[in-house]
């Protein structure tokens, strides 16, 4: 047995009692505090309880798909219907939000996964650790312990083993050294068993996940006809605010040094190397504008190098690691290049961070790119946040934003593009390469 595998089944088993943990504590208390408000809703007092409850159970629930993605790659939607933007505020508000939570079908996925969670979801996930704790007691035996538990003379059984003495309990150390081994072949396959199981019960079936494809796909589209229409204002103003203004001006200036110039050259030639120094503007603002619309290294060198080179303009330290073996479409990399921007210029303004990690790869048909900082955490996807535009940008190519930020940090944010990547062609020598 490897080092390596010795280490991820260590691994592993201590994911699956952290799972086991959270599951016995956090969905036991969560599903009895959901049933008990729901039930209050009679007397009044459970529509002002219920919505802060259940907001508790759906981050609990994203907790749970947040990692079932980053230690087994195993997706769960996250299919909660939005709120409408006109949602009042005070009781009348609160009642809403209450009956919209209870009305939608994501709702009461939750509350059934809560008791898959604390039952077939907590078994799955104690076994591997179970297993090496019962193996480091059959070991203890042999050191000793077998004696004590002993004493009134009986046999002490460890499993299947009857331990009376130093014989026998070697026979159990050897069982229990078994049953460590073991756990270590078993761990990360009962923890992919576990999310599978959370899976089942959180994932809408057939009929609401086809519902729910076409509402989001209504939905993106008027996103991306909005974006669409607000990128087409930003650069109508960009270029009637900057280019153009500098270029109207430099007009003026060479039609009077027209005029100029038989009659005051000294004068002239002052205009002349103002005029240059306006066409060097103008054109540095056009390259900007350029650049914001697809930047040239985006559509030469692709995603990659264009993170690389968003990354050495950051004023803190970015790392960045990328392992694809060729290229996406260029609008999904357009879409990836300025959704990792937004994150990036965010954890600047926001996190506090001295470091920034971005890793970006490609595995089970999705461009997967995850960005983490050291700062102080506490980010979140909602009104008022970058992360909103991100999460709506993605949502045209129907990829998904994944945040995990506890205050304190660390934050990360994972942005997942379902796509394929073409790889380049051969071509002959001082040829471009084709994708």
């Amino acid at each position: 047995m490897n080092a390596t595998r010795r280490r991820d089944g260590l691994l592993s088993a201590l994911q699956g009692l952290a799972l086991a943990l959270i599951a016995l504590i956090g969905s036991i208390t969560l599903f009895v505090l959901s049933v008990v408000s729901i039930a209050l809703i009679v007397v009044g007092v459970g529509v002002f309880t219920t919505p802060a409850v259940l907001t508790m159970v759906r981050s609990h629930a994203n907790q749970r798909r947040l990692l079932a993605a980053q230690w087994t790659g195993t997706r769960i939607q996250v299919p909660y219907r939005p709120f409408p933007a006109d949602l009042r505020s005070g009781i009348t508000g609160q009642v809403e939000r209450c009956a919209l939570m209870l009305k939608d079908p994501a709702t009461w996925r939750d509350l059934r996964w809560m008791l898959t969670d604390m039952t077939a979801g907590a078994v799955t996930a104690v076994v591997a650790p179970a297993l090496i704790g019962h193996g480091a007691f059959g070991i203890l035996l042999l050191a000793g312990l077998w004696k004590p538990l002993t004493d009134d003379g009986e046999r002490f059984w460890y499993a299947f083993v009857p331990v009376d003495s130093t014989g026998t309990a070697l026979i159990a150390a050897v069982v229990g050294a078994s049953w460590m081994v073991l756990s270590v072949f078993v761990g990360k396959s009962l923890l992919q068993l576990h999310f599978r199981v959370a899976k089942a019960s959180l994932a809408p079936a057939g009929k609401a996940q086809l519902a729910r494809r076409i509402d989001r796909l209504t939905e993106t589209r008027h996103d991306a006809v909005d974006a669409s229409a607000s990128e087409l204002r930003r650069i109508e103003r960009d270029l009637h605010d900057g280019a153009q203004a500098r270029l109207v001006a430099m007009g003026m200036n060479l039609s009077t040094i027209e005029a100029l110039i038989e009659k005051d050259p000294e004068q002239a030639r002052r205009l002349i190397a103002t005029a240059r120094e306006s066409s060097a503007d103008a054109l540095t603002e056009l390259r900007d504008l350029v650049r914001g619309i697809h930047p040239p290294v985006l559509a030469e060198r692709g995603l990659g190098d264009a993170v690389r080179a968003l990354a050495l303009r950051m004023p803190i330290e970015t790392d960045v690691n990328v392992d694809l073996p060729g290229r996406a479409q260029a609008p999904v990399e357009s879409a990836a290049y300025f959704a990792v921007s937004e994150v990036l210029t965010n954890a600047v303004k926001h996190s506090g961070a001295d470091r920034l990690w971005v890793d970006i790869h490609h595995t089970d048909g999705m461009l997967r790119v995850s960005v983490t900082d050291n700062g102080k955490g506490g980010a979140a996807v909602g009104a008022g946040s970058g992360l909103t535009g991100v999460e709506h940008r993605l949502g045209t190519f129907d990829g998904v934003l994944a945040l995990s930020s506890p205050v304190g940090g660390p934050t990360m944010a994972t942005l997942e593009i379902p796509c394929a990547l073409q790889r380049p062609r051969a071509v002959g020598p001082g040829i471009c390469p084709a994708y």
